[in-house]
């Protein structure tokens, strides 16, 4: 993230943490919500319980803003500490749980994903990077950047040195074209 970048988002969180402003926070969490929950699926963490420590990580930001020290470290280096410390305290949890009566009618197993499901998923992620695959250069480009590294449109345009709003045709112009490689089922699915 480039400097100038980090410094809007520290600002923000000042603005959060001093007038409780709710644009200011919002912007903060569509910004880091989805990668917050991607470096918890990446570390291996249950989808429904990644987006519950995003839940809590998003809290913290909400109300203990005035915790966070720009000069200690940047906005996004806070809040993925954060992120890992509640994941950590979330296994230490389950391990301490794991011990417990396993006879409780309380204590209920992760529904286990069907054979089916993860085949479909399999196949419908071949599809999509097929589909990629014939986008010409440009859009497959802009898109892996959104997509694989979790970039913002704005992150892209500053990389790239193209305007913000060809930046977004682009992506949108890839999904028009794998829509229809695919069908409007399979684009939407995922």
């Amino acid at each position: 993230m480039t400097d100038r970048v980090e410094r809007d988002f520290s600002h923000l969180a000042l603005c959060v943490a001093k007038n409780r402003d709710q644009t200011a926070f919002a912007e903060i969490f569509d910004h880091f919500a989805p990668r917050l929950k991607a470096y918890l699926l990446r570390l291996g963490t249950p989808h429904l319980q990644a987006e519950e420590l995003v839940q809590e990580v998003m809290m913290v930001l909400w109300h203990r803003t005035n915790l966070y020290d720009p000069c200690k470290s940047s906005l996004s280096t806070w809040l993925f500490r954060i992120a890992r410390n509640r994941r950590i305290d979330a296994v230490r949890r389950a391990k301490s749980r794991s011990t417990a009566d396993l006879d409780d009618p309380m204590i209920l197993p992760e529904p286990i994903e069907s054979a089916q499901n993860m085949l479909e998923a399999r196949d419908r992620d071949r599809q999509v990077r097929a589909a990629m695959i014939d986008l010409p250069r440009e859009q497959y480009d802009l898109l892996r950047m959104a997509f694989f590294l979790g970039k913002s449109h704005n992150e892209i345009a500053a990389e790239t040195g193209l305007p913000l709003g060809t930046v977004k045709s682009r992506i949108r112009l890839a999904f028009t074209r794998m829509r229809s490689n695919l069908g409007q089922a399979s684009v939407e699915d995922v």
